[in-house]
């Protein structure tokens, strides 16, 4: 391989050289010095020798550090993008500074918030220039002919753009004469306090502040009770089928779980299928309309034509999906092992009726995950299907189009540990990592993916409860990334590394262990005197002046530790469903005929 050595560069201990010969890559640069091939590299003066030779493409950095002297050389440490790390370059006789010049003539390089010794590598990417626009709303033309006149004219073509900025920021911040309005001190360290949870800031003298961290008191050790079993949960309903106390019934719930042999009444409650106040009675009167109501539903879909699905774009899309997704649901669990297995069917059958049950949110992908356990422990096609509506009532936001509802917990998520751990948040920042999109998957089908099927049955009835506080998952979420807290740092991951072994925990992490550092996490936070308001509105709990931001409707104390219920276990108070447990087939008054005369209706993929 030849290089092109600057001239100007070769008394320096190192020098900014062209490679020539990578016929595959013809997008140039220009500075003002030219045209520059983009395959720009790095390199220590050739003439030094082998084993001090530092080289890399200038497009692989991605970020470098530069401490500050203290008596000795100034150095520098490369960083690539796939986790190479050079040993230190250091600068005899000075010239760091103009090598950081030469090196922002080739790429846009920032400061890191959070280390001053860290410079990140930020690449030029024109799409995201225009995705940018795009959601800022700030210009009328399209994204990619705004892009190229920016690059050509950028005074011209964003000036009027950004005035509306200007425009807005004046309208709203400052008063009727333009003149800025200055706060008072003491709504000044409110908002601080806010906008950097566990922060404080205090005004001891004029002119002085004082900024502090909020100490959260020691994490305590956490165990877990027994599971809820059938002498426990017989003594909790009356002669009539009612429970008597059921802030109590939750809590055990909460503690321990529930044996899974009295699984499928039990969820129906938590899953809002039963109201918590019904009788025997009015749960068998209730469940033969439901039955009804479901195969109303059914048959709706399975009555349109081949010609009509030809004209129901968004239906036969929806289908196509379904189609797709049964295949590759669970197909190791024993349920839905082999093939023309009639638990498929079932399992199709209930996602496509849920499009008509709910038209505007029809069928995303992972709604199957949410499902499948569901249908293993109720065993009945009815009763699967109302708690899995149940399910959705809770969750639905995570598959809505916007992603509002993702981005808001990610963010949330995001509060939390910067309370709970800001070294750990800061390194995961400094890796491209701050935006927790590894918890993605996490947060959209609530860890379905990440336990065994046992593991999540018990992980999913305790957080059902809605105690001990809103987002508890998000908790939960913080236990996690504690747990392996360890394994990233001390293995410096980067942002790759970070996503793959987010990724290899699938199936491996411990049920047992999260739920007791989870737990033992919020006890940490409710035992917070100075709790941020952000994190107190994030888990609903109640301020100590004002007692607002709290939207749970009733707490109760266990074990020493006040739970908060946020939702009373009603997955929606408005369409609550009741039944009896039934695990035989239903009868209904609306006739659904099989397809070609056989036991089950056919479906295509089996």
């Amino acid at each position: 391989m030849k290089y092109d050595v600057s001239k100007k560069s070769t008394d320096q201990d190192w020098a900014v050289i062209d490679a020539v010969g990578y016929k595959n890559y013809t997008r140039t640069t220009s500075n003002n010095s030219g045209k520059i091939k983009q395959n720009t590299a790095v390199s220590l003066n050739p003439g030094l020798k082998p084993s001090h030779n530092v080289k890399f493409n200038i497009k692989d950095l991605q970020s470098f550090k530069r401490p500050v002297p203290k008596g000795g050389w100034c150095y520098m440490i490369f960083i690539l993008k796939n986790g190479t790390k050079y040993p230190a370059l250091h600068f005899h006789e000075g010239g760091s500074k103009t090598f950081m010049k030469k090196l922002k003539e080739y790429i846009h390089i920032r400061k890191s918030t959070h280390d001053s010794s860290l410079f990140l590598i930020k690449e030029d990417d024109p799409g995201a220039l225009s995705k940018s626009f795009d959601e800022l709303h700030l210009f009328k033309e399209s994204s990619s002919d705004l892009t190229k006149k920016f690059f050509k004219t950028p005074y011209d073509s964003t000036l009027s753009g950004f005035s509306k900025v200007t425009n807005f920021l004046k309208d709203v911040l400052l008063v009727e004469n333009a003149q800025p309005k200055q706060r008072p001190k003491e709504e000044l360290a409110d908002i601080l306090s806010e906008d950097l949870p566990g922060v404080e800031v205090s005004q001891q003298e004029p002119g002085f502040e004082v900024v502090t961290r909020t100490q959260l008191p020691e994490r305590k050790e956490v165990k877990r009770d027994k599971p809820l079993d059938m002498d426990q949960w017989k003594a909790h309903l009356n002669n009539d089928g009612m429970i008597v106390n059921i802030d109590k019934l939750k809590a055990e719930i909460f503690r321990g779980g529930v044996e899974p042999s009295i699984r499928m009444e039990v969820w129906k409650f938590l899953l809002g299928y039963y109201k918590w106040d019904s009788t025997f009675k009015s749960r068998q009167e209730e469940r033969k309309t439901k039955v009804d109501d479901y195969f109303r539903m059914k048959l709706q879909w399975k009555s349109i034509s081949a010609e009509q699905e030809k004209r129901f774009g968004v239906m036969k899309e929806r289908k196509n999906l379904i189609d797709k997704d049964v295949l590759r649901t669970d197909r190791t669990n024993p349920f839905y092992a082999g093939e023309n297995n009639p638990n498929l069917v079932v399992l199709y059958d209930m996602l496509m009726t849920y499009c008509m049950y709910n038209f505007d949110l029809g069928y995303v992908q992972g709604m199957s995950d949410l499902l499948a356990p569901i249908h293993v422990v109720m065993e009945n096609e009815v009763d699967a299907f109302w708690c899995f509506a149940g399910f959705l009532e809770l969750v639905h936001l995570n598959f809505e189009m916007d992603q509002e509802g993702m981005k808001k917990q990610l963010a949330q998520l995001h509060t939390l540990l910067k309370l709970l751990d800001f070294e750990l948040l800061n390194y995961l920042e400094n890796h491209e990592s701050g935006n927790m999109y590894f918890c993605f998957r996490w947060l959209l089908i609530w860890f379905k993916r990440e336990f065994s099927f046992p593991d999540i049955m018990r992980l999913w009835e305790v957080m059902w409860t809605g105690l001990p506080c809103c987002n508890y998952h998000l908790i939960i979420c913080c236990a996690i990334i504690d747990l392996e807290r360890g394994v990233l740092m001390d293995s410096d991951f980067g942002f790759t590394d970070i996503l793959r072994h987010i990724n290899d925990l699938s199936y491996k992490i411990s049920q047992q262990d999260t739920l007791n550092k989870a737990e033992a996490i919020y006890k940490q936070l409710s035992e917070c005197k100075n709790l941020p308001q952000t994190v107190r509105e994030i888990i609903c709990k109640e301020s100590d002046q004002s007692g607002k931001g709290s939207t749970h409707s009733s707490t109760l104390k266990i074990n020493g530790t006040e739970l908060a219920d946020c939702h009373n276990g009603d997955a929606n108070s408005e369409n609550s469903f009741t039944g009896m447990a039934i695990s035989s087939p239903d009868d209904s008054s609306i006739e659904l005929i099989p397809d070609d005369g056989n036991e089950l209706p056919v479906y295509a993929g089996y």
